[in-house]
């Protein structure tokens, strides 16, 4: 599978649920962008997207592929960019940029910095960035900047992701466990009581082999392949479920900086 028809397969994971279309980039440029009214101040999804591409290529960041997917008649976008980082190649994980944005009020414009496991296209994310305090005055001077200030901190946490990958698969782990951790994940609001089943499932008969190791990596897995399913709840999905996880390997360690966080 080529990077490009593994970005769409993510793609259409995240978004197509919900009822959206994938449409090349040049596409995004046929969308109207409505008028202005008072303090709001609607970005374009063309812009945007253009925006972000550029911060990237500026900090030295190459865009190897990107999907883009229109919702609600054009009213909301969601995309992602696949990114090399200098110094950073592996071949079990990349480093994705997300993006969404709203014309229609739902959500203010954003930028998540995640990463996808290729073997089985599971997409999870680090946090989110709210570009410009939603579409409020000012957003169009303000984006170049905060777009930069987002993109900034990148580096930082694809080596942040490195340490996790390979702190999760030195983690030995048994059932009882990994049935507690899911218990404390749901407490911690990174799962839904209807997600538990899937998780249980992904964790015992994983889809893909490469999962069947009784470690921290096979139920991190478990709950991204769970995950899949929206830009909008995904961020914070993912920073609840790093937060549960992270913290049972900072536990078991004696070393001291073995800290995940950046």
């Amino acid at each position: 599978m080529s990077d490009n028809e593994s970005l769409t397969m993510k793609l259409n994971n995240l978004y197509l649920h919900c009822g959206g279309a994938l449409v090349e980039t040049e596409q995004l440029e046929r969308v109207e962008t409505p008028e202005a009214v008072g303090r709001w101040q609607p970005v374009g999804h063309a812009k945007l997207a253009a925006q972000v591409r550029r911060g990237l290529e500026d900090a030295g960041m190459q865009v190897l592929t990107e999907a883009h997917a229109l919702n609600r008649g054009g009213a909301q976008y969601f995309g992602l960019m696949q990114v090399a980082v200098d110094g950073h190649e592996s071949d079990d994980w990349g480093t994705i940029v997300g993006l969404r944005n709203s014309h229609d009020k739902r959500f203010p414009a954003a930028l998540a910095m995640g990463s996808s496991v290729f073997v089985c296209d599971n997409c999870a994310m680090n946090g989110e960035v709210v570009l410009a305090r939603r579409h409020t005055t000012n957003i169009l001077r303000d984006l170049p900047q905060v777009t930069a200030r987002a993109i900034g901190k990148l580096s930082d946490f694809v080596g942040m992701t490195e340490r996790r990958a390979d702190a999760y698969r030195n983690r030995e782990m048994g059932n009882a466990e990994a049935h507690d951790l899911i218990v404390r994940a749901l407490d911690a609001h990174a799962i839904t009581t209807t997600m538990v089943p899937k998780v249980l499932e992904q964790w015992r008969a994983p889809n893909h082999a490469e999962f069947k190791d009784r470690n921290l990596w096979s139920l991190y897995n478990a709950f991204t392949e769970t995950l899949k399913g929206g830009l909008l709840k995904l961020p914070r999905r993912s920073e609840a479920l790093h937060g549960v996880l992270d913290g049972t390997v900072e536990k078991a360690s004696a070393e001291p900086g073995l800290a995940l966080s950046a």
